[in-house]
């Protein structure tokens, strides 16, 4: 899986970046994006940390498995987060928004890479590549290359889809305390029948994002 990133090496870049988002189709909650940086410095050759656990799309592997890879990937990657809530997301649309939490998740984890090796984000921009899941219109001065499913092709958007899973869960799991009729811990705010049933009972919270069917029609 680490095909993308070999070849954003060839062609000059020593700063990979992988990018991802998890929120997009719930009717509750935020949208959250991670960009991981697997190494820690700039790449003089192409090598990157060896990982004991799967790092693969979030999406095909167990709870239980992205809470363990995404603690490895905590210790050795570098990493930054975009997270837009659900008044974002009605005001501005889903994709803008999952586009301003990429963006966000990007510049936070170029900053900080910036600071632990002291070096100045002018000097390094050309240096730098972001390897981004789907066809997203980052506003972004880096080179880009959007890649298809990448979530099951690169090892650093994999990383980035594990970090954006896990976060986004964690926000909905604490959600469930505060909005205990819902159910968020057991479905982090998709559709199922027991999050129906629970909307027409109750009707939205304060998370239920109002420009979504069949949330919209709910509304009181």
């Amino acid at each position: 899986m680490l095909r993308w990133e070999k070849k954003a090496f060839l062609n000059g870049a020593s700063i990979i970046i992988g990018l991802d988002e998890a929120g997009r189709g719930p009717l509750a909650g935020p949208v959250v994006a991670a960009a991981v940086v697997l190494k820690d410095k700039p790449l003089k050759k192409f090598s990157f940390p060896r990982y004991r656990e799967r790092i693969d799309d979030s999406k095909k592997l167990l709870p239980s498995q992205r809470k363990r890879a995404y603690q490895e990937i905590y210790k050795k990657s570098i990493f930054g987060l975009g997270i837009k809530d659900n008044k974002f997301i009605d005001e501005k649309n889903i994709l803008k928004a999952a586009n301003k939490a990429m963006e966000d998740a990007a510049n936070r984890a170029i900053r900080h890479y910036c600071r632990l090796n002291k070096k100045d984000i002018k000097k390094i921009k050309n240096k730098i590549c972001l390897l981004v899941d789907g066809n997203m219109n980052l506003k972004l001065p880096y080179k880009k290359v959007c890649i298809t499913k990448g979530d099951s092709k690169s090892f650093s958007i994999a990383a980035a889809s594990i970090v954006a899973k896990v976060t986004r869960d964690s926000i909905m799991d604490w959600f469930d305390k505060v909005y205990p009729r819902y159910g968020f811990s057991r479905h982090k705010g998709y559709g199922t029948r027991f999050h129906l049933d629970a909307l027409k009972r109750h009707g939205p919270c304060q998370i239920h994002r109002k420009t979504f069917a069949p949330v919209k029609f709910l509304q009181r």
